[in-house]
């Protein structure tokens, strides 16, 4: 259990390094003004970044998802795993279950994680060398936040967070268990390790795209603010306004790079689990394919 649970990590800063970039550019295309947008799509807002503020642009804010990998990797399998053996039976509805508990549960870390990775991806929009530079790195940033607004600061978007993470999860991992079914993974399959690829690219992708529209809500809740300027009272104020102004599409922004970013971070994830654990075990065998430790959820997942 315990080299399972230091494989998920491995494997998770694996996909936090692949993923981090298109994050940025989702978050920068979710939160800009539609009045006077920055960036055209997902292709300009990359070519934009890495122009005007390098490729290190791309992964501002990474300090935060880092930080807290190794804290989410253990709530999200020590909740899984023991609701799935609390409900009794491995099905696909419970595998639903146990990953919507673990989903909500972590909540508590991935809220305040991703606040500082949003405020840290925005700091210096368009900007090669920092003219102001209001947070050093993500702790620090969260500090800053604690002592100007309080643990309500910190824990700004939480709701939403709860509502994007906890049905999210539960497609995660409902989607992988049938996948891995469907395709036959079985420890001595020669072409297991392209299964559990495609498996889990799948499940980030299917993830991703159940609950979307509502990550787009808390990007822009939680980068409410940053400029002095408070737009949102709350998650239905935020969808009024939201919709109000820039029609359904607004709940659509940044998707095209969020699902660039599913599939390689899970696969990246796995992939690094995979060699891991058979270095460390020394085996010729894989073990048999069960819900393996893939964290990007649709969160940091």
């Amino acid at each position: 259990m315990a080299l399972d649970f230091l494989a998920g990590c491995v494997g998770g800063a694996a996909g936090v390094l692949v993923g981090h970039p298109f994050d940025t550019v989702k978050v920068r295309l979710q939160v800009q003004n539609v009045e006077k947008p920055l960036y055209r799509g997902t292709f300009h807002c990359f070519q934009s970044i890495i122009k005007q503020e390098s490729a290190f642009g791309l992964y501002k804010g990474i300090g935060s998802p880092m930080m807290g990998l190794t804290f989410i990797n253990a709530l999200v399998f020590g909740v899984q795993g023991n609701t799935l053996r609390a409900l009794g039976k491995d099905t696909p509805l419970n595998q639903f279950l146990a990953g919507s508990a673990a989903g909500a549960i972590q909540c508590v870390i991935c809220c305040p994680m991703e606040l500082a990775k949003t405020r840290m991806q925005l700091q210096g929009t368009g900007e090669y060398k920092l003219k102001t530079k209001n947070y050093k790195n993500s702790l620090d940033c969260l500090i800053k936040i604690y002592q100007k607004e309080g643990l309500r600061g910190i824990n700004r978007g939480m709701v939403s967070t709860f509502i994007r993470e906890t049905p999210s999860f539960g497609f995660y991992f409902l989607t992988y268990d049938c996948m891995t079914r469907y395709l036959g993974c079985e420890a001595e399959d020669s072409y297991v390790i392209p299964k559990l690829l495609f498996s889990g690219g799948m499940s980030g992708i299917v993830s991703w795209l159940s609950t979307y529209p509502m990550d787009v809500v808390k990007s822009r809740l939680q980068a409410d603010g940053v400029g002095g300027v408070t737009q949102y009272k709350g998650i239905l104020d935020c969808v009024r306004k939201s919709y109000h102004e820039e029609g359904w599409r607004v709940f659509t922004r940044g998707l095209t790079s969020t699902l660039l970013r599913a599939f390689p971070v899970n696969a990246a994830t796995f992939a690094t689990v995979t060699v891991f654990l058979m270095y460390m075990k020394s085996e010729d065998n894989l073990p048999e394919c069960e819900p393996g430790p893939v964290i990007h959820q649709p969160s940091s997942l």
